[in-house]
């Protein structure tokens, strides 16, 4: 088994923790363009997305304990993508979340388990397939909003209110929840919605 200390496996473990952390803040800055264009369920699909990422981050990070009070110099390159259009944060974001699937977390969990690291081998691997869920999910909101289909459907479909729960079965989520009053961006297509036990 490699040294640690002296491994790619602890430098790509940095790498990560970095990539994780920083996604973790593009994507609360895009919930907040989101909020901005009155579009509170995908800012709910953001933060949610985030707060996976920083358990990400925080997976990797602690595989470095060991070394805590020292610093690791990493080399790495990391996105930038600033927009106030919702539709082209998810269209970048889906990029991102594939390339860490397709690409760089794959070749990171080869990497350690070349170097006889099999568990963050397998942990590698096992976050490089969230991520594809990650990229998949936001390509599928990007195509909704961009076909103009985030509340409409061509047949009766269930839509929730995120904001209050109400449910109801219509082609088109509505313009106003007729329980609470809030917008119809807080309505999601109740198969997408979260905690749903139907």
């Amino acid at each position: 088994m490699q040294d640690f200390r002296k491994s790619e496996t602890l430098k790509n473990l940095m790498r990560a923790f970095a990539g994780e952390s920083q996604a973790r803040n593009r994507y609360t800055f895009a919930a907040g363009v989101a909020k901005t264009e009155k579009l509170p369920v995908i800012e709910a699909v953001f933060k949610f997305t985030a707060n996976q990422e920083k358990e990400h981050a925080e997976i990797f990070y602690n595989y470095m304990k060991e070394l805590t009070g020292e610093n690791i110099h990493i080399d790495g390159s990391y996105p930038i993508n600033i927009s106030q259009q919702t539709v082209d944060l998810l269209r970048a974001a889906k990029h991102n979340e594939y390339e860490e699937f397709d690409v760089v977390y794959k070749d990171f969990g080869d990497k350690a388990r070349e170097e006889g690291f099999e568990e963050i081998g397998r942990v590698f691997h096992q976050i490089a397939a969230i991520e594809k869920i990650h990229g998949d999910r936001f390509e599928l909101f990007a195509h909704l909003m961009e076909e103009k289909r985030l509340f409409l459907s061509d047949v009766a479909t269930g839509w929730m209110c995120l904001n209050c729960g109400h449910v109801m079965t219509a082609t088109q989520a509505p313009g106003m929840c007729p329980v609470c009053k809030h917008e119809q961006g807080y309505f999601i297509r109740l198969e997408l919605a979260p905690y749903t036990m139907m």
